[in-house]
């Protein structure tokens, strides 16, 4: 296993060496499952999730035991231009309430017996206007993906990652619409609530900074560096760590899934050891899913961020392995097969 990167090309490098899911462990799982004492694919979705998870650890019949969600924060100075119904205080604000355990992420981590973590990026130095310049500084980004992969607990068995900063679904809609194209308005929601005039400004706000950087984007990292912030580039830095560990990984919602489609571009099946959590209210979410090629587990409306949708989904995940791995199989059981 890799142990780390000084540059971006010593990341993009780790990307190109990631290891792969265990194709005798898928095979095993799927034998095991059509030995399972229920009609074949009864359980739908749940079986490949099983197999994919079984996979990823390695073992025809894995266990769930030690889930991390990791929340990063960053401040964006994009959010100076009135893209957020919330000033950048509150960023901090909230990183002080999921550290003294108030906020909806640490209850469903609770719920679904997951490690919380809580990562915040120079949150007294916010990333630069990208409509100006870009975003970071290679330096930046570096450090950056550096604190995402040095926050994944080896140990862990499952990874979520989240995020808060306020403003960031302005460089989310940014990234995706640089790298999968149309207009600014098709990736541009209301984020946290922005009203009508509001989200017009936003629009314009994504498009002057796809233009501005529409001659510099060589791939999804170089994109990540001049439209990304700190808490996005720490998501990808986090979910190519576990990638490097083979830790399955839960996409959240449309931010996580820019930083995952940056990972995407830059390598192709780059992501192939994640699945989508949920499907947000944040509309162009469902379009970079697609993208993605991600079909999520829970479509609930949900448009919270601090990864909350994909620590929900931590149960759908945990009841497939337990399905997989704690049924009887029809000899065990003395149950006749068809």
């Amino acid at each position: 296993m890799s142990s780390d990167f000084a540059d971006l090309e010593g990341f993009r490098a780790l990307l190109a060496a990631m290891p792969s899911s265990d194709p005798e462990a898928e095979a095993a799982a799927r034998d095991r499952d059509a030995q399972l004492t229920k009609p074949p694919g009864a359980l739908g979705r749940l079986e490949e999730l099983a197999v994919w998870f079984a996979g990823w650890r390695g073992t025809a019949r894995p266990t769930l035991t030690a889930p991390q969600v990791i929340v990063f924060a960053g401040n964006h100075g994009v959010a100076a231009r009135g893209v957020s119904a919330f000033p950048p205080e509150v960023t901090a604000q909230m990183v002080a309430n999921f550290e003294s355990g108030g906020a909806a992420i640490n209850q469903l981590a609770e719920a679904f017996g997951a490690r919380l973590d809580v990562i915040a990026l120079s949150l007294d130095t916010p990333t630069a206007d990208f409509t100006a310049g870009p975003a970071m500084s290679e330096a930046e980004l570096v450090d950056a993906l550096r604190a995402g992969w040095a926050a994944v607990d080896s140990q862990a068995d499952l990874l979520v990652t989240g995020e808060m900063g306020i403003g960031n679904t302005t460089p989310a809609a940014a990234i995706a619409a640089a790298l999968f194209g149309g207009a600014a308005e098709d990736w541009t929601g209301r984020g946290t609530g922005v009203d009508d005039a509001g989200l017009v400004r936003k629009a314009q706000v994504v498009a002057d900074g796809v233009a501005r950087h529409a001659d510099a984007q060589a791939d999804g990292l170089d994109i990540l560096m001049r439209l990304g912030g700190r808490e996005i580039a720490a998501m990808a830095g986090a979910i190519a760590r576990a990638r490097d560990l083979r830790i399955p990984v839960i996409l959240d919602g449309f931010i996580c899934c820019a930083a995952a489609a940056c990972l995407a571009r830059t390598r192709e099946g780059a992501l192939d050891h994640c699945v989508a959590g949920h499907r947000s209210a944040e509309g162009a979410h469902a379009r970079l899913l697609d993208h993605l090629g991600k079909v999520p587990l829970l479509d609930l409306g949900l448009r919270l961020g601090e990864g909350s949708g994909a620590a929900l989904a931590i149960g759908i995940l945990k009841a497939a392995i337990a399905c997989h791995s704690g049924m009887a199989t029809f000899g065990e059981a003395g149950v006749s097969e068809a």
